[in-house]
C-alpha cells in the first residue's frame, strides 16, 4: 500500500489495472468515462481512499468504492485490493450476463466459416448471382 494520501486519477486506474497502459486510463478519464464521487473529472484529479468511482468500459458501467492506493502496478490480486466493487454494480453486471446468456441462447451455432457449397446457397437465398 501506498503512504500517500493521494494519487492522479488515471494512475490510480492503471495501478488498480482498469486499464493496460496510463494513456488508455487518461483518454478514458478526459473522455467522460470516469467519474468520481458522481463528478466528471480530468486526469489529472486526485483520488485517495474512500472516493467512489464510476468507470464505464465499452458497454460495461463499474462502481467501486477505492480501499487503498498503489505505488505501481503489480499482479491481478494485488490490484484487487485497492477495491471494492458496490453491491449495485454486482447485480448490475450480473444482470447484464444473463440477458445476453439468454438473448445468445436463441442465436444459432455457428460451424465456422462456410464453404463454397454453402456460400452459394447462402447467395442464391439473397438474391444475389
Amino acid at each position: 500500500m501506498n503512504t500517500q494520501q493521494k494519487i492522479r486519477v488515471d494512475k490510480w486506474l492503471w495501478v488498480a489495472r482498469f486499464f493496460k497502459s496510463r494513456t488508455l486510463a487518461a483518454g478514458a478519464v478526459n473522455g467522460g468515462k470516469v467519474h468520481v464521487n458522481g463528478q466528471r473529472v480530468k486526469s489529472s484529479r486526485s483520488v485517495q481512499t474512500g472516493d467512489s468511482l464510476e468507470i464505464t468500459r465499452g458497454r460495461h458501467r463499474v462502481a467501486v468504492k477505492v480501499l487503498g492506493l498503489g505505488e505501481k502496478r503489480g499482479p491481478a490480486q494485488q490490484a484487487q485490493k485497492l477495491y471494492e466493487e458496490t453491491e449495485e454494480s454486482v447485480a448490475r453486471r450480473e444482470l447484464n450476463i444473463q440477458q445476453r446468456r439468454l438473448l445468445n441462447a436463441g442465436m444459432p451455432h455457428s460451424r465456422g466459416r462456410p464453404d463454397k457449397r454453402q456460400r452459394r446457397q447462402l447467395r442464391k437465398a439473397s438474391g444475389k448471382s
